[in-house]
């Protein structure tokens, strides 16, 4: 009898809910936890990939006060898109080991509808309507102070300079393109030449064998940094200058995207979420981004609809009135001026997210003219002196044209020797510093006095379209003094 019970009580635990429900009903509850699951992987799965959301226009980097373009042109920042979903993305790239400033620029724009992508590289050396003597897009970083206020300061440069407001900005430490490299395993490349340069003051080296073969991260580093080869080299004094770095620079990076769409990659997530956080600033969520990656990897991009390409450009020199004084003699410093017509043409074509064509007055273009005086296509210089013939420290010395290089020393541009200071007791202009104004500096510079008009300057060298609207025959500025030193600021410029 005693066994009996126990069967009897066994068998009365064992009976419970889910055994009182009929074969059906089973059938039900487990398709309903099945579905319930799969709407929550569904939603988890959802939240990884967010559309950003366009701004409403007015400029405002990385969450920071509205962009303040005071008396220069006005850039667009609303309008009819040319196609539903057409976003624009300013990328800095900031190398923390020359001195944080900003050489690598790249403008991008994403048409998602019919998934086609554009990616310009802005050259360093870019002159731009800023106030100081030294108007290279690269200084306007540091010169601002870095961090947000600097960010801010380049996105106005480069929003003037096309006549639009990206959408977007993504600043990049240098680092953070190694580790995207090792994150994904590495990104085989074809490296275009035999590299070796040493320079032991930055702690740089670079040696890679010409080829196609897989990168580290720490190659990638190499690659992209590379300009020239030591004189000294075994290879030859080989260099391809910016122009051909920005040209290695856009192969590797197509290379990289090619490489980070294939679908294994998507189980190195985790990995490239974490370089993003290190070493990424932006106002795009990486929800954002995992999302501009959905729609790039389910919507078919192909390589070939991706144009990489860098801005029109020809060599001018301008007068500098803090070199000349530093080095007692009349200095023309190297700049690159974007080719107006061109550089309009793609803007109207491929990286303006509106369909309204811009005009070239819309783009605040510099030129150097005939008497050496600056202008701007859209008829506003920031520099007041600048835009008047400048008045040289000796008429009879000989003109000296030269460049920085890559440690901020004058060079000249042909040969690459450094340019010797001709006052000994001269002290080098300070990288991001203002230097102190002498008393007689309205002499040597020939700064004219704040309710002095410049003088009119001449016409472009380059001819606008004949439909633009032709340049100011007089520069505009007033008779204010200029808010900012008229002759201050050094920028440093980074490694090779």
């Amino acid at each position: 009898m005693a066994d009996g019970k126990r069967i009897a009580n066994r068998k009365e635990k064992k009976e419970t809910w889910f055994t009182r429900l009929t074969r059906t009903q089973k059938w039900l509850l487990l398709a309903a936890i099945v579905l319930a699951v799969a709407l929550l992987a569904l939603l988890a799965y959802n939240s990884l990939f967010v559309k950003p959301k366009l701004p409403d226009g007015g400029g405002d980097p990385l969450g920071g006060e509205e962009i303040d373009y005071g008396e220069g042109a006005r850039p667009r920042a609303e309008g009819t898109r040319r196609s539903e979903d057409f976003y624009t993305l300013l990328i800095l790239g900031r190398d923390t080991g020359g001195g944080g400033n900003t050489d690598t620029i790249l403008l991008a724009s994403y048409d998602v509808t019919n998934q086609k992508a554009t990616v310009m590289s802005i050259p360093r050396d870019t002159m731009v309507n800023v106030s100081w003597d030294v108007k290279k897009i690269n200084s306007v970083y540091n010169v601002n102070g870095g961090g947000e206020k600097g960010i801010r300061a380049v996105y106005r440069e480069i929003a003037q300079l096309v006549g639009f407001e990206p959408d977007f900005q993504v600043v990049v430490e240098w680092e953070a393109v190694g580790e995207i490299v090792d994150a994904i395993g590495g990104v085989y490349f074809d490296v275009p030449y035999r590299m070796d340069y040493h320079d032991p003051l930055q702690d740089l080296v670079i040696e890679q064998e010409k080829g196609y073969r897989l990168l580290t991260g720490e190659d990638a580093m190499q690659v992209i940094r590379w300009r020239k080869n030591d004189s000294y080299s075994p290879y030859g004094k080989l260099a391809v200058g910016d122009s051909g770095r920005m040209e290695i620079q856009q192969s590797f990076l197509k290379a990289v995207i090619e490489q980070m769409m294939q679908p294994k990659n998507v189980l190195n997530i985790g990995k490239i979420a974490k370089v993003f956080q290190e070493n990424v600033e932006t106002d795009l969520s990486f929800q954002n981004i995992l999302w501009f990656g959905k729609q790039a990897f389910s919507g078919g991009l192909a390589a070939e609809n991706v144009a990489f390409l860098t801005m029109p450009w020809k060599g001018v020199s301008a007068y500098s009135r803090t070199y000349s004084r530093q080095l007692g003699r009349n200095f023309y410093l190297d700049y690159v001026v974007p080719v107006s017509s061109e550089l309009l043409k793609i803007v109207n074509e491929q990286l303006s997210p509106f369909e309204e064509k811009a005009k070239l007055s819309d783009l605040d273009i510099m030129y150097v003219n005939a008497d050496g005086s600056l202008g701007s296509t859209s008829g506003y210089v920031e520099d007041r002196t600048a835009a008047a013939p400048p008045k040289k420290l000796n008429e009879d010395a000989p003109d000296v044209t030269g460049a920085l290089d890559d440690t901020g020393e004058l060079v000249d541009p042909t040969t690459g020797e450094p340019i010797e200071t001709a006052v000994p007791d001269a002290e080098p202009p300070q990288d991001g510093a203002e230097t102190a104004e002498p008393p007689d500096a309205q002499e040597e510079t020939g700064q004219p006095e704040p309710s002095a008009e410049p003088t009119e300057p001449t016409e472009p060298s380059e001819p606008t379209e004949p439909s633009e609207p032709t340049e100011p025959s007089e520069p505009s500025g007033g008779d204010e003094a200029p808010s900012e030193p008229e002759f201050a600021i050094i920028p440093p410029l980074s490694a090779a």
